[in-house]
């Protein structure tokens, strides 16, 4: 009721009749309105007052519905217009459409179909200007940590209360949930944030040149060596060195890194003197470093050096209440990026953007709003990309080398069952039919698997 008091409406229409009935539905339905019988009354009361919406009728006195479209959108494009028509006018709302109508409604309609896209377009306004506030921050580092979720305030509270004491952090957790946006706000909150944040991504180095890569090398300590060159630790000094993935380092380094961690110094490849450091490290990994020290591909001893304090980052699927700022911001951001405008995101879109799991996190869902921008036709996000787009999911879904062969098969099925559900309008009996199965079992399969279903 609140939302819906913040979103102002106006009706134009100079039956004054229709005027109190639509007014009394949508204020009985929590929102704001005022009522005005001509456009240029409600030009003028617009000039001193913000107007979300605008429901006109196109044959008016003084000015036709279509000149105050245009004369809306000059002035404030940020307005929204929806066109009461007749029916059999169709070709005149089409034409309010083109000038910068968001929607139309023919008044032989339903009340209820007027009620569902009034409701749509204040959704996508709430969207949008949680969009702008989030946008205005985005350069910020701390943005992807403005949270509900009470389990990552409580890390971000142990962040803030650790930031300045130097200790060595290990963070945990899955692909993708953001731990070196975590990294980099330990580092620009502590009193380091004026010297460099190094990070290291220890995956993406083979055996042969990590070690350079880390403590750099003397000229000629290897061939190709032409010249000596500073490491990841030097270039960190008196800042931060994250070292992502830090599971994935040859045991031979780990050894070094181990040496260095205690005695806060290192030597070059191919160098015999060593260099005083003061660096702060943090690392981070998708991994159990205890099944990795189980398999012997960790130290068990530089484990205990570099978790001073271990700090696990949750799943997006286990901090839902994010997704609506989330989804927003990758939108806005991303639009920006695509020079593109998305003017409109179908409810069944934004329904399944909540509801999904996100395996691969908020890297995914950047990817899933980048590839739905990129898809859209006119502004307008719709089932046919989020139908691409599960299609796409699904694949990345199963063929993660990391799942169990019976999870995959799970994440195949459901994923059939929903793009088959919707070939066939959520029509349980036919789409068992053309499953060869019957209505019950599919019944039962939408149930084990949360599918929304109709009868």
């Amino acid at each position: 009721m609140k939302n819906k008091q913040a979103y102002k409406i106006i009706i134009v229409d100079d039956e004054i009749e229709y005027q109190n009935i639509t007014s009394l539905i949508l204020e009985n339905e929590g929102y704001k309105t005022e009522t005005f019988s001509n456009g240029v009354d409600a030009l003028d009361y617009m000039e001193n007052n913000n107007v979300d919406l605008v429901i006109t009728d196109l044959k008016m006195p003084k000015i036709s519905g279509l000149e105050l479209i245009k004369e809306i959108k000059m002035k404030n494009n940020d307005t929204d217009v929806l066109v009461v028509t007749a029916f059999g006018s169709i070709e005149s709302a089409v034409e309010a459409m083109k000038v910068g109508a968001a929607e139309y409604f023919i008044k032989s309609d339903e009340p209820a179909d007027l009620l569902i896209k009034i409701n749509r377009l204040a959704k996508l306004k709430r969207l949008e200007r949680k969009s702008n506030i989030l946008l205005k921050k985005q350069n910020s580092p701390d943005f992807f940590l403005n949270t509900k979720s009470k389990s990552y305030q409580d890390i971000i509270t142990m962040c803030n209360k650790t930031a300045n004491s130097g200790i060595n952090i290990l963070l945990l957790g899955e692909s993708g949930v953001g731990k070196e946006v975590i990294a980099n706000y330990i580092h620009k909150i502590s009193n380091r944030c004026n010297e460099p944040f190094v990070p290291v991504n220890c995956q993406v180095f083979p055996e042969g040149i990590i070690e350079s890569e880390l403590f750099g090398h003397e000229k000629g300590s290897f061939t190709g060596a032409i010249d000596s060159r500073l490491g990841k630790f030097e270039e960190a000094n008196y800042g931060t060195l994250f070292l992502d993935e830090i599971c994935d380092l040859p045991m031979s380094t780990q050894g070094k890194l181990l040496r260095s961690l205690e005695t806060k110094k290192i030597s070059k490849v191919g160098g015999n003197k060593s260099i005083d450091l003061d660096v702060r490290f943090i690392s981070a990994t998708n991994k159990s470093p205890f099944i990795e020290i189980e398999n012997k591909k960790f130290r068990e001893d530089l484990l205990y050096r570099i978790n001073t304090l271990t700090i696990t980052i949750p799943p997006l699927r286990k901090r839902k209440e994010d997704l609506p700022g989330l989804i927003a911001y990758f939108i806005n951001k991303i639009e920006t990026d695509q020079k593109k405008k998305i003017v409109k995101v179908d409810d069944s879109v934004m329904d399944y953007l909540l509801k999904y799991d996100y395996p691969g996190n908020i890297r995914e869902l950047k990817n899933i709003i980048e590839r739905l921008v990129a898809l859209s036709d006119d502004g307008i996000i719709t089932n046919n990309e989020l139908f691409l787009q599960k299609s796409s999911n699904c694949l990345e879904s199963i063929f993660d080398p990391e799942k169990e062969l019976r999870d995959a098969r799970a994440d195949f099925e459901k994923a059939f069952i929903i793009a088959s559900m919707e070939k066939c309008d959520n029509k349980v009996s036919e789409c068992a039919k053309k499953l060869g199965i019957t209505p019950r079992q599919l019944r039962n399969k939408l149930e084990q698997y949360s599918i929304s279903k109709s009868n």
